[in-house]
């Protein structure tokens, strides 16, 4: 009896944390204003954080791209409507999906983003949870890559493919 009742509360323990956990993970939009001014603020901030050592300074230059047009597009929105409440059916649904859109690449490129895997470590079948952020990771990658090619350069039986 007294192993069923602890079985229920670990279960009903587990339930409230993954609850919690889902709820701290939620992301905000990244991209969102009502108005002209509110909107010229927010773009100018999401430019200002797509630089080397900004909170998205790891997107590609299509990304970039696609980005800078869609907040051109809105902006270009918001000048001819002045806000939200004014733009007809069809802007905002025009709104709606170049804001979807830029807060998508800028969510994936978030350098704050935490990533976790599972990975059983060598000589073990047991996995462990490894988290790290975005930033973090794409580090590590770079690390990686600027290894192999200088490794790659310096032995010349590597570069001939032999």
């Amino acid at each position: 009896m007294r192993l069923r009742k602890w079985m229920m509360g670990a279960l009903v323990l587990v339930a409230f944390c993954q609850g919690g956990i889902a709820y701290a993970t939620k992301d905000k939009p990244i991209v969102k204003a009502q108005n002209k001014d509110d909107f010229a603020a927010v773009a100018a901030a999401v430019r200002k954080e797509m630089v080397p050592g900004g909170r998205f300074e790891f997107i590609d230059s299509k990304e970039r791209e696609t980005v800078d047009k869609r907040l051109d597009e809105m902006a270009s929105l918001f000048d001819s409507y002045g806000t939200v409440d004014q733009m007809n059916p069809d802007a905002k649904i025009k709104l709606f999906n170049d804001q979807e859109e830029v807060n998508a690449i800028l969510r994936h490129r978030d350098d704050d983003r935490r990533i976790c895997q599972s990975v059983a470590p060598v000589g073990s079948h047991i996995p462990r949870t490894i988290c790290m952020t975005y930033r973090e990771q794409e580090l590590e990658r770079r690390r990686t890559q600027q290894f192999l090619d200088d490794t790659r350069l310096n032995n010349p039986q590597l570069r001939s493919g032999k």
